[in-house]
């Protein structure tokens, strides 16, 4: 279903994850000097008929010197717990995870990268109960995990859009 939304970047023009991933290896490639880290996260918002309104960021940071992001915006049903939300928020990241990580390794060349999933919980909160189930997803599906504070891609830059 998320496979057919497209990506905005940051001025507004829409993208699918092939054209996504390109803009990265180009943005990586235009400055070898650095290591990058390519990081997704996706921040949700409840809405008063219990759907909610997901954003997931791809933000690609040239370590100690800028960086970019794309986000796109998926509706996804009907939620009427916080811990299902979260769990939808980490599905969502985690399969365009897999989306831009494949075309990513086609197109990489000789750049220095690292993979983050970024998951908008944290030790404080609500969520801090759900911190080992998210986790668990995360690192079982071989990606680095990242939370709050830690976790921008999902609390800076996807929540800027929910």
């Amino acid at each position: 279903m998320e496979r057919d939304v497209l990506f905005c970047d940051a001025h507004g023009f829409r993208l699918d994850a092939t054209a996504v991933a390109r803009e990265i290896v180009a943005f990586m490639r235009a400055d070898t000097r650095y290591p990058y880290k390519v990081m997704i996260g996706t921040d949700s918002e409840a809405l008063a008929d219990h759907s909610a309104d997901f954003v997931t960021a791809i933000v690609v940071h040239r370590v100690g010197n800028g960086g970019r992001y794309f986000w796109r915006r998926v509706d996804s049903g009907k939620f009427f717990t916080l811990r299902d939300r979260i769990i939808r928020e980490v599905v969502i990241s985690l399969d365009a995870a897999k989306e831009i990580l494949e075309e990513l390794q086609r197109e990489k060349g000789e750049t220095r990268w690292s993979f983050e999933i970024h998951a908008d919980i944290g030790e404080n909160g609500a969520t801090k109960v759900l911190m080992q189930e998210v986790l668990g997803m995360i690192r079982g599906s071989n990606f680095e995990a990242r939370t709050k504070p830690e976790s921008y891609a999902a609390s800076k830059v996807a929540d800027r859009y929910v």
